[in-house]
């Protein structure tokens, strides 16, 4: 019963006209600010910060947490028509969404990514709400130990991920380690692997080096060679409906993915974009015939895609009842929050329940919100490819 009078507090606060249009306006820039590649949901909500000073505190967080799991939905869509990861997380849903795009099934491909971040999102929101003191328990007994165990199985995962050779993946992850090294040390402030140019400081951007690596890549090519491979069709609502085979494929592996990236994303630092990248070396893995991935394969963008959207609502959950924010995104709006003189930690759930339990039930909504916005503008999107 406290559950369900809990739930009842969050459609309450959830619901209000204010609350529901700042949830739609944070939503509907999230997509945009996904689909447009190098910007980002950090920057996005950085620039929207100052505008909180002014709102309710929830309707502020709301709003914030749209355009960051906004950006989930709307990442993919360059990813799958413009090989342009517009998150660090759909990066890997270049590896399939792509090619099916160029078979002429983008309609579809975006379709099924729409889905499989509903599913997921739902996934992880069911999560969020039955086990959040649990999950929040179990993150706490996570060392130093258990964090770089995490890290090393991802960084594996994703050497896995490579068509040919697995020491020649394992070789690409080292060298994008070193690349990580180049920045600012956080603990001691000393500039590492700089060599004095300013703009080396800030680290080397992971949208920057996916945009150069994928799309100014693609752009080359094509300006040099006519791409007869391409089929951009007319998109109707038969078309964007997938065959039964493939709709047949998607659901294990939507299953599989909304459940790693609900566990991932509930442990403080680890975030969307690992869960992405491990959700489809596993699905390569179990995969009977496991060429097809890098192809076309739709197992390839519905289990990432659905892995990261768990991961970001349940990514809330470190943020909120421990005060640890999971990424950079996460500590922004976690610095909303102390703005507005609320504390992050165990107590928030006590102190503040309209705030966490609207921010939940605003999660529902929100994700609701987003597959209207995305589905009947599919064909808008796909129009891009002429």
């Amino acid at each position: 019963m406290d559950l369900l009078s809990n739930l009842w507090l969050g459609l309450q606060v959830a619901s209000e006209p204010i609350t529901l249009a700042y949830c739609f306006f944070g939503v509907l820039l999230g997509t945009v600010v996904g689909v447009l590649p190098g910007i980002g949901a950090l920057a996005a909500i950085s620039l929207l910060l100052p505008l909180t000073y002014h709102m309710p505190p929830t309707a502020a967080i709301i709003m914030l947490a749209g355009v960051y799991y906004g950006a989930q939905y709307g990442g993919s869509t360059a990813s799958i028509l413009l090989n342009l990861p517009g998150t660090p997380s759909s990066a890997v849903t270049c590896l399939d969404g792509y090619p099916m795009a160029k078979k002429g099934k983008a309609g579809i491909a975006l379709f099924v990514t729409t889905i499989a971040s509903l599913a997921g999102a739902m996934s992880g929101l069911v999560l969020l709400v039955l086990f959040s003191p649990a999950i929040a328990s179990i993150g706490l007994k996570f060392g130093p130990a258990e964090f770089f165990s995490m890290m090393v199985l991802g960084l594996v995962a994703a050497s896995s991920m490579t068509s040919g050779s697995a020491a020649k993946g394992l070789c690409m992850v080292v060298f994008g380690l070193l690349l990580g090294m180049v920045g600012t040390d956080v603990n001691s402030g000393v500039a590492r692997f700089a060599f004095d140019v300013p703009e080396l400081t800030d680290g080397i951007n992971l949208i920057a080096l996916a945009m150069g690596l994928f799309g100014v890549a693609e752009v080359v090519r094509c300006i040099n060679s006519e791409d007869t491979n391409r089929k951009p069709d007319k998109v109707t609502l038969r078309s964007m409906v997938p065959s039964k085979d493939e709709m047949r494929a998607t659901v294990k592996p939507m299953v599989r993915g909304s459940a790693l990236g609900s566990a991932l994303g509930a442990l403080p630092g680890v975030g969307p974009s690992i869960a992405a990248f491990m959700s489809y070396a596993i699905e390569k893995k179990v995969a009977r015939d496991p060429s097809r991935f890098g192809k076309g394969a739709v197992e390839g963008i519905t289990a990432p895609e659905s892995a990261n959207n768990a991961a970001a609502q349940t990514a809330f959950v470190p943020s909120l009842s421990l005060g640890i924010p999971g990424d950079a995104v996460m500590a922004v709006m976690l610095g909303a929050l102390i703005i507005h003189g609320i504390q992050p930690g165990p107590m928030l759930i006590t102190e503040q329940p309209q705030l966490f339990w609207g921010l939940v039930v605003s999660f529902a909504i929100g994700n609701i919100m987003l597959v209207v916005l995305n589905l009947p503008t599919i064909g808008l999107w796909v129009a891009l490819l002429r």
